[in-house]
């Protein structure tokens, strides 16, 4: 509870519905709605819950450092980020540490696959590229924005 209360990294349902995140979501502007409405699921459709999240944390942290400083294209740190979380998740799941509850790896497919697949059943797809990646950005009411995610609970 502490570190979420520090970092504001959530690793639990349980701790973004403690008492104490309701009395400090006032002061949060809207994460603790967001995290708290289904709006989460379009960004995070796992849920909270990560297997060995200090490693994978820290293989994010490399990757988004090393396209933040140029060392990697964009594309060339998310596919080693992958690579690298695959190689934690294949030894989590032999080692089966985690019980039932632990990884379970998919065979391998490309991404227009995982967008069929998940299209085909009703989920959040995997997005292919698509044609105008420079679309002129809209600016969203941010008041407007929190209150979808409330809005979204109903």
């Amino acid at each position: 509870m502490k570190k979420s209360h520090v970092g504001l990294t959530f690793i639990r349902e349980s701790t973004i519905r403690d008492k104490s995140f309701t009395e400090r979501a006032p002061k949060l502007g809207g994460l603790v709605e967001f995290y708290r409405s289904p709006a989460r699921i379009q960004w995070s459709p796992t849920g909270t819950n990560v297997p060995d999240y200090p490693k994978l944390a820290q293989l994010w942290w490399q990757a988004v450092g090393d396209a933040s400083s140029g060392a990697k294209t964009a594309q060339a740190a998310m596919d080693s980020l992958c690579a690298e979380q695959e190689k934690v998740l294949q030894r989590l799941e032999r080692a089966k540490v985690q019980g039932e509850f632990g990884p379970k790896l998919a065979e391998e497919h490309d991404l227009a696959y995982w967008n069929k697949d998940a299209v085909a059943k009703g989920h959040l797809a995997p997005q292919l590229k698509v044609a105008n990646e420079k679309e002129k950005p809209i600016t969203v009411n941010y008041d407007d924005l929190v209150k979808s995610w409330a809005d979204a609970k109903k």
